[in-house]
Formats: structure tokens, sequence, C-alpha cells
């Protein structure tokens, strides 16, 4: 599974999904503006707009909040103004960690990050500190409504490379030229994705246990916590087994 999908299915499990905090529709609109600023507010020619929309649609984010985020975002409204940062950092045991985030003041959010990374054992890095250990990929989540046959046939054969099992959910993976045309091929075949967005997936895991498992699931759940942060990925690994004893401790 790869380092992204992992953490996905770890919040899942640990029931820190952004939804059950408010947090989600937050980081929905910020995409959202940030999306239109860059690309204008006719979806049909900015497919990162056409995503983010079709993701707050999934959150049942009303109507009128999706327009005054594009509005915002063309500056038809007064708003903030986002800009993308990525920060890189590493985690105990060597891990390292991509952060995305979206902010209106770096100075601030920079900070913050880093007393994150200070405060659970690990330390925010320069450009390049982490970026090497990922791959960028398309990512895919699609409700169990659709078969494993169904994901064979359709996406595979539009393009993914690979597929998961998250619990509730599919995780595809593709290239992130193939993003699009997997998305369109699910479509045509009856299957909403839940969301898709290109992701930064880990190329080679590195397994942890016992303190360090618990370290760096705290710090990846502080990150993702913050309000200006919208992804985070990360390249450990931690067994069902483990997973299932912090969740006891």
């Amino acid at each position: 599974m790869s380092g992204h999908s992992k953490w996905a299915t770890i919040k899942h499990k640990k029931g820190a999904l952004d939804a059950k905090r408010g947090k989600l529709f937050t980081k929905l609109i910020k995409e959202i503006t940030v999306a239109a600023r860059m690309g204008g507010a006719d979806q049909a020619g900015n497919s990162r707009l056409r995503k983010a929309v079709a993701d707050a649609k999934g959150q049942s984010m009303p109507g009128d909040t999706i327009q005054r985020a594009i509005k915002r975002g063309t500056g038809e409204l007064e708003g903030a103004a986002y800009e993308e940062v990525v920060y890189e950092g590493k985690g105990p045991n060597g891990t390292l960690i991509l952060v995305d985030a979206l902010t209106d003041n770096r100075n601030r959010t920079v900070a913050e990050i880093r007393k994150i990374f200070e405060k659970h054992n690990g330390s925010l890095g320069s450009a390049g500190t982490a970026g090497w250990a990922f791959d960028r990929k398309g990512l895919v989540t699609v409700g169990k409504e659709a078969s494993e046959d169904q994901l064979m046939e359709v996406a595979v054969g539009a393009g993914a490379e690979d597929y998961q099992d998250a619990g509730d959910e599919w995780h595809l993976t593709t290239p992130a030229d193939a993003l699009n045309r997997v998305v369109e091929a699910l479509e045509k075949a009856g299957i909403k994705p839940r969301s898709s967005a290109l992701a930064h997936i880990a190329k080679v895991k590195k397994p942890l246990a016992g303190r360090d498992a618990e370290v760096a699931l705290n710090l990846a759940e502080a990150l993702d916590d913050h309000d200006d942060v919208q992804n985070v990925y990360a390249d450990f690994d931690i067994s069902e087994d483990e997973l299932s004893r912090i969740q006891a401790s």
C-alpha cells in the first residue's frame, strides 16, 4: 500500500477524518478558491476547479458555498489571497513527510508547521529534504459500490496503475497524466469518484513499530489538523496489528 493510502487508512481507523472535526469544508473551500484564481471560473476549461467542485459536492457542500468560493477566487468577492506551499520534513526513525498547504501568511504558517514538527520529535527541512522520496501520482478514491472486477475493467483499462482496499472505499493510483482519463472512464461507467487529485506517493515504505509508530502517527495527525494544511504525505508504514495496539492504548 502506498504511503499516502496507508496514512489515509490510518486516519480513517483512528477516527481522525477531517469531516469529524469540521475542517473538511474549510480545506475544500480553499482549494476551490485557489483553483478558480489560477485557472478561472469555467470548470470545462479548468480541470483542477472541476475536481475541487466535484469533491465538495461529494461531501454535500451547498451550491451557494461553492459559488462564493469560486467568486472569491476570481475576485468577484473579497477574500484572502491563498498561495500554495509545500513543506518538507523528517519524522521519527528517518521517516520523511511532505505537507501541502494553502496560506495567506507564509511567515505565520512556516513557524507553526516548524513548531508541530519539533513538538513531535521531528524537524522541518529545506526544499529537497523529503521530495526525492515521493512520486507525483494521481490518486482516486471510489466507494465500495464499485466492485473489484469493475475497477479492473474500467480503471485499470483506462490507465490506472494499482488499486488498494482501504476499508469502506478503494484507493486507485494513476500516472499523473492519466488521472483525468481514469476519472472520466469511471464516470462514464456510472462510478462517481469520491475524490481525485494529484498526490505524493512514497517510493519506499519504512515500517514503524512501538514508540516510533506512535510518534509518527501523532506528528502526521497534528500536521493534518492545522488549518492551512491540505494534505500530509508520509513514507512510514504501520502494520494492522501495531495499529490496533495503538488504538487500544
